[in-house]
């Protein structure tokens, strides 16, 4: 299996409705998959509640990938992420993300630092809402 990575990932998760949340994560997120987002972990369960609420909450959105970088099972980038929530409000947010691969190409832990470009206050802690 090749190496997944997070524009492939995040755009199966959020922007592929069409897909259960279950499924898009297997194919890019190991079983023991782990997430440290601005200081918070979760475990797989609790990051695919964070993704099926965003669901709820995002109508559409691009990610737009600036800097990657591999090394074996290490990664890293610097990606942007746009969304158009339900409501009409935007949000632009920058992450800042070091990960690691399991052997098959998926991800097995991420740590991520986010920092919002555009939004409201609320839209602060959007990478860890459920």
């Amino acid at each position: 299996m090749a190496q997944t990575d997070i524009a492939s990932a995040l755009n199966d998760l959020l922007f592929n409705a069409t897909t259960d949340v279950r499924e898009a994560a297997d194919r890019h997120f190991a079983p023991e998959y782990r997430q440290r987002t601005d200081g918070q972990w979760d475990d797989r369960d609790g990051f695919l509640d964070h993704i099926s609420h965003l669901r709820t909450v995002v109508s559409e959105g691009v990610i737009e990938v600036h800097d990657e970088l591999r090394d074996g099972r290490l990664y890293a980038d610097r990606h942007t992420v746009r969304i158009t929530k339900k409501d009409g409000s935007r949000v632009r947010m920058e992450v800042y993300l070091f990960g690691e691969f399991a052997p098959d190409g998926r991800f097995r832990r991420a740590e991520e630092v986010t920092l919002l470009l555009e939004g409201g206050e609320g839209d602060r802690t959007i990478g860890n809402a459920r």
